[in-house]
C-alpha cells in the first residue's frame, strides 16, 4: 500500500492569522492549507497575534484553531496534548520562539520552515540601496543571516520560494540540498472562461501598483514612483492617472495622495484583482526584495501587463518570456511604461505572455505532487534522514538550548510581575 499522508496531524504556528486580501505571503499560506486539506491531513493553525477583521476565515480548509502563547508554559501542555506528525514555521522568528518547545513536547514531529521569502537577502539588498555603496555580497554577513542559516539548520526541510534563493543557500552558503524545497506559487492554469472576462485594452485605463505597505520594498517603490518616475509619465500623459493601493499605509504614504498630480494613494483594495484587472498596466518599479512577487502572479490571471525591474522578475522568468518590459533606469522604465500604454499591438503580445508563465512555471498540480513524495519521503525514513542530517541535530541541541532558556527567563519575569 502506497504510503500517504491521510490523517497525519500537522500543526502550523503561524507570524500572523493569515490575510489573502492583505499580502501575498498571505495567499500563500492558505494555498498551503489548502494542499493539507487535499492531503486529507488533520490541521491545527495557531498565532500569538491576535486576528483582524481581514483574517481569513480557516474553516474551508478544515482547520482547527489552536491557542498558541509566547513565552508561556501553556503552550507546552497544547502541544503535548496535540501531538502532531508534522510541525511547520511560519517564518524563522516563529521557529525560534517556538523550535525548542517542539523538540521538548513532540520530538518525533517532522519540522519545515516555510521562509516566505529569505529574510536575510531581502534586508540586505536594502541595506545596498539605502547606503549606495559597495556589493549585495558586503550585506549578506549580518546576525539575521546567522539567525535564519540557524534555523534552516535546525528543520527537517526548509521551503524556499525562489530557485534564486536556493542557488544561494547551496552554492554560497553550502547548505545541503536535500533539506531545500523551491515551491513557487501555486497556480491553476487561466482557463478561457478567465480570459473572456478581462477588459479589453480600451476598456481599461491608467497605472495600478499594489502591495502591503508593512513590506518596505513597496513602501520605497511608491516613493520611487511619486518622485522620480511619474513625474516624467505625466509631462508625455498628462490625463493618465496612477493608483496606489495596498493593506496597511501608514501616514506618510497617504500623505503622497495628490489628485492634481493624478498620482491616487487608495489605501487598501477591497479586491486586488479587480483594481489591477481595471488598469492598463501594472507599474512597479522595485529597487530591492526577495522571492517571487504575488502582484505579477495577480496580475497575469487578470491579464494586466507590467514594467518593472530584474529585481522585480527575479526567479519568476526569464525576460523574454515576461508579459511586460524589465528596466533598471528610470528613463527606461518611463519610455517602456508609455510604450506599453499606448501601443495594443504590444500590450496584447505581453498578455498573451502571462498566460503561458502561469502554465508553464506555476503548475499547481505538478508542483503538489512533486512536494507531496518529498514529505512522504521525509515521513517514512525519518530516522535514517535525521543521522544522514546530523549537523542538525547539534544545531538543535545547542541553539535551541539558548533560545529556551532566554524564553523560560522571560517566563519567570512575566510571572513575578503578575504576582506583585
Amino acid at each position: 500500500m502506497e504510503h500517504s499522508l491521510k490523517g497525519k496531524k500537522i500543526v502550523v504556528i503561524g507570524q500572523v492569522w493569515p490575510e489573502s486580501r492583505s499580502s501575498a505571503a498571505g495567499k500563500r499560506m492558505l494555498q498551503l492549507l489548502a494542499v493539507f486539506q487535499s492531503w486529507e491531513m488533520e490541521i491545527y493553525f495557531g498565532s500569538t497575534a491576535q486576528q483582524t477583521p481581514y483574517s481569513d476565515d480557516l474553516s474551508p480548509f478544515g482547520v482547527k484553531e489552536v491557542a498558541i502563547y509566547l513565552n508561556d508554559e501553556r503552550t507546552d501542555q497544547i502541544l503535548a496534548n496535540i501531538q502532531p506528525d508534522w510541525v511547520m514555521y511560519d517564518r524563522f522568528m516563529i521557529e525560534e520562539q517556538f523550535g525548542w518547545r517542539i523538540t521538548a513536547q513532540c520530538p518525533d514531529a517532522r519540522t519545515i520552515l516555510d521562509t516566505e521569502d529569505l529574510h536575510f537577502l531581502r534586508y540586505a539588498r536594502q541595506e545596498l540601496v539605502k547606503k549606495g555603496g559597495g556589493t549585495i555580497a558586503d550585506y549578506w554577513y549580518s546576525d539575521r543571516t546567522k539567525r535564519e542559516l540557524a534555523s534552516i539548520m535546525r528543520c527537517d526541510l526548509t521551503l524556499l520560494i525562489s530557485p534564486v534563493e536556493y542557488n544561494l543557500l547551496v552554492e554560497h552558503f553550502h547548505l545541503p540540498a536535500e533539506v531545500l524545497w523551491v515551491l513557487p506559487f501555486l497556480e491553476p492554469e487561466i482557463s478561457q472562461e478567465e480570459q473572456n472576462s478581462w477588459l479589453t485594452f480600451d476598456q481599461r485605463e491608467g497605472f495600478v501598483f499594489i502591495g502591503n505597505f508593512i513590506h518596505e520594498p513597496n513602501w520605497h517603490t511608491v516613493l520611487r514612483l511619486k518622485t522620480e518616475i511619474w513625474p516624467l509619465i505625466r509631462k508625455q500623459l498628462p490625463q493618465v492617472k496612477l493608483h496606489i493601493y495596498g493593506a496597511y499605509p501608514s501616514a506618510k504614504v497617504m500623505q503622497l495622495h495628490k489628485p492634481t498630480e493624478n498620482f491616487w494613494v487608495h489605501g487598501r483594495a477591497a479586491d486586488a484583482l479587480a483594481v489591477i484587472g481595471q488598469a492598463r498596466v501594472l507599474l512597479a518599479p522595485i529597487a530591492f526584495g526577495a522571492g517571487i512577487k504575488g502582484k505579477f502572479i495577480d496580475g497575469m490571471r487578470v491579464g494586466t501587463p507590467n514594467v518593472t525591474t530584474p529585481v522585480g522578475i527575479e526567479a519568476m522568468a526569464e525576460v523574454e518570456e515576461w508579459p511586460g518590459f524589465v528596466a533598471e533606469e528610470v528613463d527606461q522604465l518611463v519610455e517602456k511604461a508609455i510604450e506599453l500604454y499606448q501601443t495594443e499591438a504590444v500590450w496584447q503580445e505581453k498578455q498573451l505572455k502571462g498566460i503561458e508563465l502561469i502554465r508553464k512555471k506555476y503548475n499547481k498540480t505538478a508542483c503538489i505532487q512533486a512536494f507531496k513524495s518529498k514529505l512522504i519521503g521525509i515521513d517514512t525514513t525519518i530516522d535514517a534522514y535525521r543521522k544522514s542530517h546530523f549537523l542538525h541535530e547539534v544545531f538543535k541541541y545547542h541553539s535551541a538550548q539558548s533560545t529556551k532558556y532566554m524564553a523560560l527567563w522571560i517566563e519567570e519575569k512575566n510571572k513575578h510581575k503578575k504576582s506583585e
